[in-house]
């Protein structure tokens, strides 16, 4: 039942909360991409300089991470797979939703998210269709 669950609504829900925090359309999207951008921590590179992590940068490097898995279940599950695609596209109609209607969700960061899970459908369907393609060619040769 867990392969079924999409893992990138984690990023979307972190973001939900994050912009959410002030109530659903009282908050502009500057006041979120401020929030987003402050200091999480700091580490001294070797070149001299620092390195400053931000908490939008932690849920980018997780819809990252979120989408490689995503992409390998995609690839081992297949067609078989039917209710996870669908599961997928539904968050991907809603968080296309959110960045049109809602101003808090206007964010680079949020539209990269978004554009993830585009990429996490259109990855699901075509290597489900290049499996069924693959098992009827398969097909073919054992008739001959």
């Amino acid at each position: 039942m867990l392969r079924l669950f999409p893992l990138l609504s984690i990023p979307v829900i972190l973001y939900n909360v994050v912009a959410l925090g002030g109530g659903v359309f009282s908050r502009a999207a500057e006041e979120v991409v401020a929030g987003l951008s402050r200091t999480l921590t700091s580490v001294p590179m070797a070149s001299g300089t620092t390195w400053v992590v931000s908490s939008g940068d932690v849920i980018l490097l997780i819809a990252l991470f979120m989408v490689f898995i995503e992409l390998l279940k995609a690839a081992k599950y297949g067609r078989g797979n039917a209710l996870a695609h669908t599961l997928s596209l539904g968050l991907f109609i809603l968080c296309l939703v959110e960045f049109l209607l809602i101003p808090a969700f206007a964010s680079t960061l949020f539209f990269a998210i978004t554009m993830m899970t585009l990429m996490n459908v259109l990855a699901g369907y075509m290597m489900a269709g290049e499996q069924v393609e693959v098992l009827s060619e398969g097909d073919e040769d054992y008739e001959d």
